[in-house]
């Protein structure tokens, strides 16, 4: 069950260790940060919506926080960690704990390939330490419970003009915002871990 921060922290532990990715400058990193403070809205996920920005594809989308790989960053968790502090305040080394990643995603941009991977590291926050938006990157917060996603509740589509063609791509509908693209596709990653067989 996907509303159980213990069940979560169980089927990472049983799930074997993914290789690490070689890091090159073409990887970026997020942090999926969940919490479970109230038993009935059970695991929340953290969810940011980016400032919009000219020549930004992922511009207002809804996101996991995160970015590119730095020459500074020992690895790709360190870029998760740096970015997090750095768009939101959130110290995840200090505040969260790891429960492990999902599967690299190849980011797409206006139907395309970038060849950027993206490395996306799941964590378990500690407590309610308080957000500080950076403004010129983070527009907006907001937790939102995994339940109605995992469910379908929540589901719906995402209006998207690609060329000449109009497209009706899958999303979670969150407040008045819609998840879709790559972080619809990690969120279904984490649901997928979650429903199958152990």
């Amino acid at each position: 069950m996907v509303a159980s921060l213990t069940r979560l922290r169980d089927l990472f532990a049983e799930r074997p260790a993914l290789e690490a990715t070689p890091v090159s400058e073409r990887h970026a990193a997020v942090a999926a940060i969940l919490r479970e403070r109230d038993p009935l809205l059970g695991v929340e996920v953290l969810l940011i919506r980016r400032a919009e920005r000219e020549g930004d594809p992922w511009s207002g989308h809804m996101a996991f926080p995160g970015g590119r790989h730095e020459p500074r960053d020992a690895d790709l968790l360190a870029t998760a960690l740096r970015e997090t502090r750095e768009e939101i305040g959130l110290d995840l080394a200090r505040d969260a704990r790891l429960l492990g990643r999902l599967d690299d995603l190849d980011a797409t941009a206006r139907g395309r390939r970038t060849g950027m991977a993206i490395t996306p590291f799941v964590f378990e926050l500690s407590g309610e330490p308080p957000l500080t938006l950076e403004a010129k990157e983070v527009a907006d917060a907001l937790w939102t419970p995994l339940l109605p996603l995992y469910r379908g509740d929540s589901h719906t589509t995402y209006p998207y003009k690609l060329g000449e063609l109009q497209l009706a791509l899958p999303g979670y509908r969150v407040g008045e915002s819609v998840v879709w693209g790559l972080t619809y596709q990690m969120l279904e990653a984490l649901f997928r871990l979650v429903r199958a067989p152990h």
